[in-house]
């Protein structure tokens, strides 16, 4: 404004000296005529002055003490704002801040100080790289607030003028301004605590504790277990409905969900205390949905939750938050079940899938073992006994797995197609294939996780306990925790997919040998279905001596196993930790196994863990006995496994720092009495 009025000013100077000129050429031209105009140049003059010293003497502003004035009257207005206000340079030095804001943060001043010293989170990491507005929530004190930070350019401003003392030679300067929500805040979380949260609570192994109580004493353990859910539920101000004989449905409020999450959903302990002459412990599943949005959502998520608690072994508590999925308990091992009837079931759905292509492909995960390989000759027999064509996925032969694999390749009654790369699946890949996937239900663990993106039909077959990030779309999904192995499982399918089936010495022994590895030679994980299925494969013609000289080691492979047993940390007294690193020796991973195994016979030694460094990445394999469940501690770093026998991978090679993070997961657990 004071620029264009500057400029206004000129203006009637610069058409004078103009029309002073025009004067001059019409003397020139005509003197009558310059006389005349001459008269109009001294009127336009005399007005002109007339006009000036007018307004002079009405007070003509002056501009510079207008802009002192107005710049007075704008820092007054921003000191005495209700608004928290500060300006900062952008190292996150105050050079000027209202009154307002030196009272949030309890200070008669806060020029040149750090407000990084005040909120952490306020640091220059977090300050407007470009236009635009940065918002931050931040707690001090016991207030909430929103920080809206905003960079200001200095270009945008005159030269002359001094903003708030800021130093020479900066390019902008960072405001910011702070939002009071602590009340809203509040008023969100009450609303948000008010929300009804649903559950669903299965009594899991009901038939198996039905059938080890005296008849007359059923109805009163039934109502033991009812008197133990209400009596969990009331303080919570729950209500729970009885939907079936081991079935409940239960609502609380969101409040006090947090007190159950607190206590670790204790009614699954205490329904264990339940003995009324029963020789086999209650367990109880819980499912619960989380949701903002509907009920009916809420309810749907606990029904997937209680699915997958008890696709785990059950005797857990599962809690699906949108996405998000966690679990709690599960650190019994769970009793096998003697009945077939599952596996009939699934054995005939298999058939029908199978009858319904012309081709099948079978994988199991990368870096396969002798369960894996074992447990896709089963499939890949299934699928030849219906007369289907089938392959084997497998990248890379192990050591363990190699001399079967020689066995299937040196034999002249298997097709040489029947091992294929994950490179060729495009060429054979189409409408009309069926994948099978075993001994692993996770798609990034897979030896080809693009197959499954290709493939209309897919069928699974694991003994591991379910994640989150489970394989999708599968038309038939057998998993089960209470197997020993995934060869266990295929060779009970075996029986059932067709009449009077029979597999040769080489599936035989593969299959026999995945039992036997999975078991640590039956003496692991074991139940009556398990010696069943390995007295099929050995009527079948098994040659247990020559498996057993199979896996024989010869004696570098024994040395590095015996250094990684001498070299081991014994943590906390009862955990073995080693740390492994040798790229002479064939399929290390293996070697770690092994070597977590021969751990156990250690006196005192309740878990161990075996760090494998290989292909970029580091393979942790944990084992344990009975006393501590390997597969919670797997899970907490982003693995799975049994309860006995799991493991994980971290994406880097550093081990010092993989045996940190390991031990830092120990110790949290163990605080928090999860092992």
């Amino acid at each position: 404004m004071k620029k264009n009025f500057k400029l206004l000013k000129q203006w009637p100077v610069i058409i004078m000296l103009i029309w002073i000129f025009m004067t001059l050429i019409s003397f020139c031209v005509d003197k009558t005529a310059g006389i005349v105009v001459s008269v109009f140049l001294i009127a336009y003059v005399v007005g002109l002055l007339w006009i000036y010293f007018r307004n002079r003497a009405l007070g003509f502003p002056n501009w510079e003490t207008m802009e002192e004035r107005l710049g007075f009257l704008h820092n007054a207005l921003l000191t005495e704002l209700n608004v928290p206000y500060a300006v900062m340079l952008d190292d996150g030095k105050i050079i000027w801040a209202n009154n307002e804001f030196t009272t949030v943060f309890e200070e008669k001043s806060m020029t040149n100080r750090y407000l990084s010293n005040y909120v952490q989170a306020l640091n220059r990491s977090v300050f407007p790289k470009g236009e635009g507005r940065v918002q931050v929530d931040i707690r001090y004190g016991s207030r909430d607030y929103i920080a809206y930070l905003t960079k200001v350019d200095v270009e945008k401003f005159d030269e002359t003028e001094e903003i708030w003392g800021l130093p020479k030679g900066k390019d902008y300067f960072v405001t910011v301004t702070l939002e009071d929500v602590t009340e809203l805040k509040y008023y969100i979380r009450e609303n948000e605590e008010q929300k009804l949260v649903s559950g669903l609570i299965y009594f899991d192994n009901f038939e198996e504790v039905m059938e080890s109580v005296e008849e007359v004493r059923q109805s009163l353990l039934i109502a033991l277990i009812d008197r133990k859910v209400n009596q969990y539920l009331a303080p919570f101000d729950g209500l729970v409905k009885k939907m079936e004989k081991d079935k409940y449905f239960f609502v609380v409020k969101k409040q006090y969900f947090k007190e159950m999450v607190k206590g670790k959903f204790s009614v699954l302990e205490e329904a264990k205390s339940v003995n009324i002459g029963n020789t086999m412990p209650v367990t109880l599943s819980m499912g619960i949905g989380l949701s903002t949005d509907t009920y009916t959502q809420s309810y749907n998520h606990a029904r997937v939750a209680i699915d997958l608690a008890l696709a785990r072994g059950g005797d857990q508590a599962v809690v699906k938050n949108g996405n998000n999925i966690t679990y709690y308990g599960g650190k019994r091992e769970q009793t096998s079940k003697n009945t077939r009837v599952k596996a009939r079931v699934k054995a005939e759905a298999l058939r029908e899938f199978i009858m319904s292509k012309d081709q099948i492909i079978v994988m199991g995960h990368s870096i396969a073992d002798v369960d894996s390989f074992g447990a896709a000759v089963g499939i890949y027999r299934a699928a030849c006994v219906m007369e289907k064509k089938a392959h084997i996925v497998i990248d890379e032969i192990t050591t363990s797995v190699r001399p079967f694999y020689d066995d299937f390749c040196t034999s002249p009654q298997y097709p040489n197609d029947m091992f294929i790369k994950s490179t060729d699946i495009h060429d054979i890949m189409n409408d009309n294939t069926m994948v099978v996937v075993v001994d692993t239900n996770r798609p990034e663990m897979t030896e080809c996780p693009e197959l499954l993106k290709m493939a209309k039909m897919i069928v699974v077959f694991d003994h591991h306990r379910q994640t989150n990030d489970t394989i999708e779309n599968t038309v038939l999904s057998y998993i089960e925790p209470y197997a020993s192995s995934a060869c266990e499982m295929v060779a009970e399918v075996l029986q059932y997919i067709a009449d009077d089936v029979r597999i040769t010495s080489i599936e035989a022994n593969s299959m026999y040998a995945g039992i036997m590895i999975d078991t640590n030679n039956f003496m692991n994980h074991t139940g009556v279905r398990t010696f069943e299925a390995a007295a099929f494969l050995k009527r079948c013609g098994a040659d247990i001596t020559h498996v057993r000289k199979v896996f024989r080691d010869d004696l570098n492979w024994y040395r590095v196993k015996s250094q990684i047993v001498c070299g081991a940390e014994v943590y906390h007294d009862e955990y073995a930790i080693a740390g492994f690193s040798n790229d002479s020796v064939e399929s290390p991973t293996i070697v770690g196994a092994q070597a977590a195994n021969e751990l156990l016979n250690i006196k005192g030694i309740k878990a161990s863990f075996v760090l494998t460094e290989y292909y970029g990445k580091i393979y942790v394999s944990a084992r344990a006995i009975d006393e501590v469940n390997v597969q919670v501690i797997m899970e907490r770093l982003g693995g799975g496994g049994h309860i006995s026998t799991a493991g994980t991978q971290f994406e880097h090679t550093d081990m010092d720092e993989a045996i940190k993070a390991l031990k830092e997961i120990i110790d949290t657990m163990i605080e928090e009495g999860d092992i």
